[in-house]
């Protein structure tokens, strides 16, 4: 029969060889597959290479006012042709044959070993500019960082306990079913003593059926969030969480004190931060094109011998550079970047607002969602009871196959919603810090928790 043949596929989908031991599911606690996540997930990785990256950059720029030193080495294939005029000896030179002026042409090879030192004295702004924006840079790319590790970490909080529901949620079905079972057995024995109808016993059956698809609904649930969970953690036998699904009886701080911890430390607000400080720098960028560079320079030749004419054996001196005219509109270049500011700026305006607001309603979401919880304790304890009692009265023939089915579906509906109220609390919880920016405290709390399922 298909419904008994369920519990032995569940069992084969999970079940671990036993000449494997190296194949077991790693059995993990939410602080373990916390720490597992940060040291094997990709993207965090990326994000920190990235971070190191922007890292190195912002190092090459502390350096910018030291001097360039350049050594060049040419080969020099040349003609060189000089005229010397004899002024008032012309007329002696003339009876000589000489004409006036003397032609001298050479032809030669040579080298030219030059270094050539180069440094700014004042370059407008654009070295600090440059600096200040890779110092922008750095901080959002750490920002990034933490974004990423904050949305694993979600992620992780709903995988991890998603499975736990999964689990929940097949004993749940697996119970109402052996229930359905049990009912459908009874009532074929009543019909059989003609106590009961057919029509009675197969309203029995129907609810079964209905059951047994549920079941199976639930054990490819679970084995969905099995593969989320195995794959988020690198575990390719899977994962068996024992953190149990469950709430804090107790309320949380005040929503006063969670709404300050996302203003004061919310990465999104720190990148935001960061590419105000880069527009800001651009600004500087901008308004250094509009003043003029100073630099000092010396050069220095190895090889006077073989060189020309018009080289220097070696020299220094000081330039200046001041660009009169450019396609680009500079002045407006300058209005632009500092539009660029403003627009950071509003959007870190704006970023706080939503920020408050999704903390507002992540915090009323956990204590609902607790209140929840505590509700359907009674709740469940209610629809056991009831269970029982229209089982005996069923066999009594006090009540309807009918009501029999609606009680032990009504103890399978208020067990899971207990537990997706714990579950929803979790979740909710997991988006409450993490919007506070206080996602690294999540073990503590879930370590708090008193009710657990």
């Amino acid at each position: 029969m298909r419904v008994t043949s369920l519990p032995l596929l569940f069992a084969a989908a999970f079940a671990v060889p036993a000449i494997a031991q190296d194949a077991a599911p790693l059995t993990l606690d939410y602080r373990a597959a916390q720490e597992r996540l940060l040291q094997r997930s990709d993207a965090i990785e990326a994000s920190a290479a990235a971070l190191r990256g922007k890292q190195a950059q912002e190092g090459a720029t502390r350096t910018l006012g030291r001097p360039d030193v350049d050594v060049e080495a040419q080969l020099l294939e040349y003609q060189k042709t000089l005229y010397l005029p004899l002024g008032s000896l012309a007329p002696v030179a003339e009876s000589f044959g000489i004409r006036d002026p003397l032609k001298f042409r050479q032809e030669r090879t040579a080298t030219r070993p030059i270094v050539t030192a180069t440094l700014p004295l004042y370059a407008g702004g654009q070295i600090s500019g440059t600096q200040a924006g890779a110092r922008a840079q750095v901080a959002q790319a750490r920002a990034d960082r933490d974004i990423a590790v904050e949305n694993a970490l979600v992620q992780l909080v709903q995988a991890y306990y998603g499975q736990q529901l999964a689990e929940r949620a097949l004993g749940i079905r697996r119970d109402v079913l052996a229930g359905l079972n049990r009912h459908v057995a009874d009532a074929e024995k009543l019909e059989q003593a003609r106590f009961i109808s057919r029509a009675q016993r197969l309203q029995a059956e129907v609810a079964r059926d209905d059951a047994a698809r549920e079941y199976e609904k639930a054990i490819s649930d679970l084995a969905t969030a099995n593969a989320a969970l195995a794959g988020m953690l690198r575990a390719p036998a899977g994962v068996r969480p024992v953190s149990p699904l469950g709430v804090n009886s107790r309320p949380l701080e005040p929503l006063d004190n969670f709404k300050a911890a996302a203003l004061d430390a919310h990465p999104q607000l720190a990148r935001l931060k960061a590419l105000e400080d880069q527009a800001q720098a651009g600004v500087t960028l901008q308004q250094a094109k509009l003043r003029p560079t100073i630099y000092g320079f010396g050069q220095y030749n190895f090889d006077r011998r073989n060189s020309l004419l018009t080289d220097p054996d070696w020299s220094v001196g000081v330039g200046v550079k001041y660009k009169l005219m450019s396609g680009a509109g500079r002045r407006q270049q300058v209005d632009a970047a500092r539009e660029t500011v403003a627009q950071t700026e509003a959007g870190l305006r704006e970023a706080r607002t939503q920020l408050e607001i999704g903390v507002t309603k992540a915090w009323g979401e956990v204590e609902a969602a607790r209140k929840r919880f505590k509700l359907l304790d009674s709740a469940q304890a209610s629809a056991a009871e009831n269970l029982k009692l229209q089982t005996l009265s069923y066999r009594e023939q006090q009540a309807t196959s009918l009501d029999v089915v609606d009680a032990q579906l009504g103890l399978g509906r208020a067990r899971i919603q207990r537990a997706q109220a714990a579950n929803d609390y979790v979740q909710a919880l997991a988006q409450l810090l993490s919007m506070s920016g206080q996602m690294d405290r999540m073990p503590d709390y879930l370590a708090r928790m008193d009710e657990v399922i």
